[in-house]
């Protein structure tokens, strides 16, 4: 028998150690829950992503009560980048979510098929897009969706 170890770097900062461009990432990220459509979890997700030409896009979760039509924050932002920019690979992404109480503590992570989305636009763009999810108590910053989705599906998968 073998064991295959798989290990994962995470980096935990504070928001005033991030650089200039991650904190304003991050800051759009907090801005876009104001976004959100959450009427029935009451979880309103923000997330911002920079584009390689410096550009900015925000997306916001959008519930809709017939389950499971809405959309995530991740996904909302991704999709409008590619329909909108479809040249320009996606470098970074920040998270923010807050409920009925306020942001949340610690940091939330995408679900899995916002992970499958942003491992895709990896493989598409063949390049790491960053990822920092924001918490009252810091900030996650992972170089890699691959991180978070250590065992892959893309499309070299199938071949």
């Amino acid at each position: 028998m073998k064991h295959i170890d798989i290990n994962i770097r995470i980096e935990h900062k504070q928001i005033d150690e991030l650089t200039n461009e991650d904190r304003q990432l991050v800051e759009r990220a907090l801005k876009a829950t104001d976004n959100a459509y959450a009427e029935y979890s009451h979880f309103y997700v923000g997330a911002a992503l920079r584009l390689d030409n410096g550009g900015i896009v925000i997306g916001a979760n959008q519930e809709n009560a017939a389950f499971p039509s809405g959309l995530c924050a991740e996904r909302t932002a991704i999709f409008a980048a590619q329909a909108n920019f479809p040249d320009q690979p996606i470098t970074a992404i920040a998270i923010a979510a807050c409920n009925d109480k306020g942001l949340l503590d610690n940091p939330v992570s995408p679900c899995g098929a916002c992970r499958q989305v942003i491992l895709g636009i990896e493989d598409r763009y063949k390049r790491p897009v960053r990822i920092m999810l924001y918490g009252k108590s810091g900030v996650y910053c992972i170089s890699s969706v691959k991180d978070l989705l250590p065992l892959s599906f893309v499309d070299d998968s199938m071949k």
